[in-house]
């Protein structure tokens, strides 16, 4: 399998997903056929996002340790993985955010997708202040736009918040950057701001553990460019549900609530290693993985 060569939207994303591609690629071709021992191998997308790693690595360790499968998990763009997963090449994606935040690349591939529920309800995206910064709108960024230096920390950007926080800059008329980069980088200059009590507005959603370590507030979205509160779906190949049925059920079965995701993603946020975290709580939680798993 290649993915094609339209997907990267830039230099950079080009680097990154040319390394990915052939990951996903080697994934994709063992899975092929869907025969002997490929069978029980499952291809997992992820984006470095709290809650796709927090989420991904827990059905890893699910799947693994409690149903008897090998699992791949590959980290992508998430426009890479979209490509990825409507060609067939990996199984699912567990952090697709619905309606508004990978819209575009639902429009595209809708077709060529299943969707298996949600694993979260009521997610958010939109502009994220301290609370300490006194605004508390979209429209006052435009009037106090040198306290930010101008700027708008952003994250990876394929994200589909990224293309949300464009069209929000422009329909609210912001004289704005909006700066690209990556989750762990924009954490980064959100508790170097913080430390040092400045301004920082940052592309922000929730679930997510910065909420629980940070007094954080979202700006208010008059516009609703934003939409209102989202879910977290899992989105798989075309076939899944009859190549792998119990992996397929399975997968529409985990769901979490926002004590249950906040508590995984906190622990990995202090420094446990993903994996090791949530084979933690899926010892903790017999009773919620076991009416995961499907009933033979």
């Amino acid at each position: 399998m290649k993915l094609r060569k339209g997907i990267l939207k830039s230099i950079a994303l080009m680097s990154i997903g040319a390394i990915t591609a052939v990951s996903l690629a080697a994934c994709g071709a063992s899975n092929k056929g869907k025969g002997g021992d490929s069978s029980r191998k499952v291809e997992l997308g992820y984006v470095n996002w709290a809650e796709g790693v927090a989420m991904t690595n827990l059905a890893k360790v699910v799947l693994e340790e409690k149903m008897g499968y090998t699992v791949e998990m590959t980290e992508a763009d998430p426009g890479v993985i979209f490509t990825s997963l409507a060609e067939g090449d990996t199984d699912a994606f567990l952090d697709g955010w619905l309606p508004v935040t990978h819209k575009s690349y639902m429009d595209k591939y809708k077709d060529k997708l299943l969707d298996l529920g949600t694993s979260f309800k009521g997610a958010k995206i939109g502009l994220v202040v301290p609370k300490y910064v006194n605004i508390n709108s979209i429209e006052e960024l435009k009037a106090n736009k040198d306290k930010f230096d101008g700027k708008i920390i952003g994250i990876d950007a394929g994200a589909g918040i990224m293309e949300t926080s464009k069209k929000a800059v422009s329909e609210y008329g912001l004289d704005m950057e909006l700066m690209e980069g990556s989750e762990p980088a924009m954490l980064t200059m959100l508790k170097d701001a913080i430390d040092k009590k400045e301004p920082i507005v940052i592309t922000g959603w929730a679930p997510h553990w910065k909420f629980a370590k940070w007094d954080l507030k979202f700006l208010e979205d008059s516009k609703k460019v934003y939409g209102d509160a989202e879910d977290i779906h899992k989105l798989a190949r075309l076939e899944l549900d009859k190549d792998m049925p119990e992996v397929a059920e399975f997968l529409k079965n985990f769901t979490m609530n926002e004590k249950q995701l906040g508590d995984l993603m906190a622990a990995i946020a202090d420094g446990q290693k993903p994996l090791e975290a949530a084979k933690e709580w899926m010892n903790n939680n017999e009773d919620v993985v076991n009416s995961w798993i499907p009933k033979k």
